[in-house]
């Protein structure tokens, strides 16, 4: 049985960070507190957006200042989320953060910029990975040379890490994260990409660099919401040789017998806001999925008769991973120990880390004052259960 030996992380995402300042102020103010209360070691799962590392880069020493403050603080680092490209905290996210998408040379840009950062920031011995969008949004339109110049990009993505690798020593490697409603949705859907990326791979002979550097970030939330068999997923993706580098320690919103259950369906109108995108999906008797891209008070309150007539419905919302129930409302935490079991089973470990971005948004935190300790505390408590969880199945 393989589970990583690295300190559990979880992700900044969680904090503004639109300058150093900020993510300076995250990690004074938030992350080494719940180091401190956690008792355990930590490493941070950074979150640098754009304008971040474009500041981290403007400035001879800015990195190794950087990297100085992660070491006085006694913080690690061997993943960073580069999913949000800008403001992940701004009124309105939802789906502008697949944008830029991996078509786009901006994309790509702060990716490997990313990568250099991240090389710096590793301890001796580990590799480090980064999670993406998966590829682009299916709700945008795209050109016929889309998937093309996605593949194009990603492999040059390889290539520089190569590079990377023959000047640092360092191992950086890439996750794409499906999500629903993304072009890598499911898990059939990253097998039949990643089947058409080896194979350009070893067409443009570098196959072997494409193997060692591109890979997954599997969010258990998201294969969740897509009432995918957890075990099966990871042995699929595992057969097909595609490595995941990075899960995500993440539970959706789970409604059951949405028709009888009023109050839930209540409950699940409080979930209801404007930043983040909620795809909501429902699993009929029949076992065909329904979807809606986002969820509202009109889906929560009145929905469509197929709709209400489901048996479950399954929300991306990424609630706290310690939670099993939120009132009338289950959460997906049984998935997650699938999930943990079932990469246990793999012979190498990916990074494990929380993501729970949605605090803030959360029904009982948005409406109160927004306190340091309130947050502190339910990410000492999601880490905790997630310990637990994995040392259940170590």
């Amino acid at each position: 049985m393989t589970i990583s030996q690295l300190p559990l992380s979880y992700c900044t995402n969680v904090h503004i960070g639109r300058s150093i300042a900020e993510v300076n102020q995250g990690l004074d103010e938030i992350t080494c507190h719940v180091r401190d209360q956690f008792q355990h070691p930590l490493a941070a799962g950074l979150w640098l957006a754009q304008p971040v590392i474009q500041e981290l880069n403007a400035t001879d020493g800015a990195v190794q200042q950087f990297v100085e403050g992660m070491q006085n603080r006694g913080l690690t680092c061997h993943s960073l989320n580069a999913f949000p490209f800008g403001d992940f905290h701004s009124e309105r996210v939802k789906e502008n953060v697949y944008l830029p998408d991996w078509s786009q040379p901006e994309r790509l840009e702060y990716t490997v910029a990313c990568a250099d950062v991240l090389a710096k920031l590793l301890p001796n011995g580990v590799a480090g990975s980064i999670s993406t969008v998966p590829l682009g949004f299916k709700g945008f339109q795209h050109p016929e040379t889309f998937l093309d110049e996605c593949l194009d990009q990603l492999l040059e993505f390889a290539r520089q890490m190569d590079l990377l690798y023959e000047r640092t020593g360092k191992i950086v490697r890439l996750a794409i994260e499906p999500e629903p409603f993304c072009l890598v949705e499911t898990t059939a859907e990253a097998v039949e990409f990643f089947q058409r990326l080896w194979d350009r791979a070893d067409t443009t002979l570098i196959g072997e660099a494409a193997r060692q550097h591109l890979g997954l970030c599997y969010d258990v939330c998201h294969q969740a919401v897509e009432f995918e068999d957890i075990p099966c997923s990871i042995q699929a993706l595992d057969k097909a040789g595609i490595r995941i580098n990075k899960l995500h320690i993440s539970c959706a919103i789970q409604l059951d017998a949405p028709a009888e259950n009023e109050e839930g369906r209540r409950a699940l109108a409080a979930y209801v806001e404007p930043r983040y995108l909620h795809q909501t999906m429902a699993l009929t008797s029949s076992g065909q999925v329904l979807h809606h891209i986002d969820l509202n008070r009109e889906l929560a309150l009145e929905p469509a008769p197929d709709f209400l007539a489901a048996q479950q419905w399954r929300v991306h919302f990424h609630v706290p991973v310690d939670a099993e129930m939120l009132g009338p409302l289950k959460t997906t935490r049984d998935e997650l120990r699938q999930a943990l079991a079932a990469v246990s089973q793999l012979d190498y470990a990916p990074h494990l880390e929380v993501e729970t971005y949605t605090w803030e948004v959360l029904p009982d935190m948005a409406q109160q004052p927004r306190t340091p300790n309130r947050l502190i505390d339910g990410l000492v408590r999601e880490l905790v259960g997630t310990r637990e969880l994995i040392q259940a199945v170590s």
